[in-house]
C-alpha cells in the first residue's frame, strides 16, 4: 500500500475509488497502459478542474487493484485533491503504482467489498461516492458482484464500469446487469487497452461533472 498520509480539512465534493482488474487476463504491458492511461486522464485540465471546482473545492481519490477472491490491494490510499499540485501528486502516484497482486481469476464482488470498506474509512465526508470498476472480463471467482453492488447503491454509492472489449464483446451487457448501480450509474466502452487513456478521460469527465460528456 502506498504510504501517502492525508490530512484532510473540511469536506469533499467527491470520493472516488479507481478499481482496476489485474487478473491473469491482463498482461504486464496492458497493466502499464492502465496505470499510464489513468494518470494521463487525471492530468487532463478539464478533469482537474472538475475535481477541484465543486462547492467544497476538493475531492478524494484512491486506487484499488483486484484479481482473485483473496487478491485485492489499495495501492494508492486516500489522497486529497484540492489544488492543481495535489491533482498532479495523485496522478504521479497512479502512474507509479506497482502491480503487487498475483495474476489469477476475477473477483469483482470481493473488490466491491473492499471498496465499501475503503469508503467507510474515507478521511473526510464527501457529497458523492463513486467506485470505478475497470476490466476486461466477467467475475469468475469469489462472491457474486450484484449483491455487493445493490448494497452500495442502497447507501447512495455509484458504481460505474469501464469495459475493455478486446476479449468479451458483450461485457457491457454483463456490467449493466451485474456490476454497475447507484445514482447515475453508467458503463463506458473501451475497444482495447490502447484506447484506455481516452476512455478513462471521458469517464472521469462525466463523473467529476456529474453530467454526460460527448
Amino acid at each position: 500500500m502506498a504510504d501517502r498520509p492525508l490530512a484532510a480539512v473540511g469536506g469533499a465534493d467527491l470520493a472516488l475509488i479507481l478499481a482496476a482488474d489485474c487478473s491473469a487476463s491482463v498482461t504486464f504491458e496492458e497493466f502499464n497502459l492502465i496505470a499510464g492511461g489513468m494518470a494521463a486522464a487525471l492530468r487532463d485540465r478539464q478533469v482537474v478542474a472538475g475535481l477541484i471546482g465543486g462547492g467544497q473545492g476538493a475531492s478524494l481519490g484512491s486506487v484499488l487493484l483486484f484479481s482473485g477472491r483473496d487478491e485485492q490491494d489499495v495501492v494508492v490510499d486516500w489522497m486529497r485533491i484540492g489544488s492543481a499540485a495535489e491533482a498532479a501528486a495523485f496522478a504521479d502516484a497512479v502512474d507509479n503504482m506497482p502491480r503487487v497482486l498475483r495474476p489469477g481469476l476475477t473477483a469483482i464482488g470481493n473488490a466491491l467489498a473492499v471498496a465499501s470498506a475503503l469508503l467507510a474509512r474515507a478521511p473526510a465526508a464527501a457529497a458523492r461516492h463513486v467506485v470505478d470498476i475497470a476490466g476486461d472480463g466477467r467475475a469468475n471467482d469469489g462472491v457474486w458482484p450484484a449483491p455487493l453492488r445493490d448494497a452500495l447503491a442502497l447507501a447512495g454509492v455509484t458504481v460505474n464500469g469501464l469495459c475493455v472489449l478486446h476479449e468479451e464483446p458483450d461485457l457491457v451487457e454483463y456490467f449493466e446487469r451485474e456490476v454497475i448501480g447507484g445514482p447515475g450509474a453508467f458503463a463506458l466502452v473501451c475497444a482495447d487497452y490502447k484506447d484506455f487513456a481516452g476512455a478513462m478521460r471521458r469517464k472521469l469527465l462525466r463523473e467529476v461533472s456529474d453530467k454526460p460528456v460527448a
